[in-house]
This record gives C-alpha cells, sequence and structure tokens, in this order.
C-alpha cells in the first residue's frame, strides 16, 4: 500500500491512498492544508499542530494518521478510545472506530486500532474495505 508523509517539523501526517474512500471530511475541515488538486497535496504548514491532529481523527476510512516528532504534551497524543463504535454513513460506508479484532474470509485474525470503512454496496474492488466506489452507483439509495 502506497504511504507517503508530510511534515511541519513536529508532526508526521501518514497518508495511506489505498485506504482512501474520498470523503472529501479532510479538504472540507482545513481546506489550506489539504488541497487534492496540488503537490504535495497536503501542506502540513497551513495549519497548527493540534489542527492536524483533530482533523486526521476525523478521517473515516484511517487513510490519514499521524505521528508526533515532538510531544509537547499529553493532550496532544493520538487519541484511540477503547469503544468500538460503528455507523452507517448517509449513502456511503460502514464506518468502524476504535480498537478490535478482524476476522478475514480465511480465518485470519488481526488487531486494528483506529478508523476502517467497511463495503456497504458490493462494488469496491478492495473488499471488504470501501474504495469510494459507491459515489458512481445509486445502488446505496438508502
Amino acid at each position: 500500500m502506497t504511504e507517503k508523509k508530510y511534515t511541519n517539523g513536529e508532526i508526521n501526517i501518514i497518508w495511506k491512498a489505498g485506504k482512501c474512500i474520498h470523503s472529501g471530511n479532510c479538504v472540507r475541515g482545513l481546506p489550506l492544508v489539504f488541497r487534492p488538486k496540488e503537490k504535495p497535496w497536503i501542506r502540513t504548514e497551513m495549519a497548527g499542530t493540534e489542527e492536524l491532529i483533530e482533523q486526521v481523527n476525523k478521517c473515516p476510512s484511517g487513510a490519514l494518521s499521524y505521528e508526533l516528532i515532538i510531544q509537547k504534551n499529553e493532550h496532544m497524543e493520538n487519541q484511540k478510545s477503547s469503544e468500538t463504535k460503528i455507523t452507517v454513513a448517509d449513502k456511503g460506508p460502514y464506518l468502524v472506530r476504535g480498537k478490535f479484532i478482524f476476522v478475514d474470509k480465511d480465518g485470519k485474525e488481526e488487531m486494528k486500532e483506529g478508523n476502517i470503512a467497511l463495503c456497504r454496496c458490493g462494488l469496491s474492488k478492495n473488499k471488504p474495505f470501501c474504495d469510494g466506489t459507491h459515489k458512481t452507483s445509486d445502488v446505496l439509495n438508502y
């Protein structure tokens, strides 16, 4: 899976292209930072570290994550909840947040922590994960 890092000296923003479902949350939340039509498309210098952390934590697929280079205080640590929450996105995937065991079709178990998006339309080429294909179809009309 392709992974790119963008830094402001205090934090590395990590983007995993293969996990992205193109929800646009990042662009709407921090439009000066996340600029998909430019290169580099993530401009970490355009926001403070705490703002970046807050926005990355809103990524529904887990395509965006971060690692702190300099830990200023405990508040800035990557906050992970021990509670698992599953929500259904309107005309989109199942969004799973938290810490959980993921069991694949072969019975292989893998501990996951963070965010993942699971395909609900059946059209993803990356099943069971969402790849954003539902946006090109009206299959999720509910």
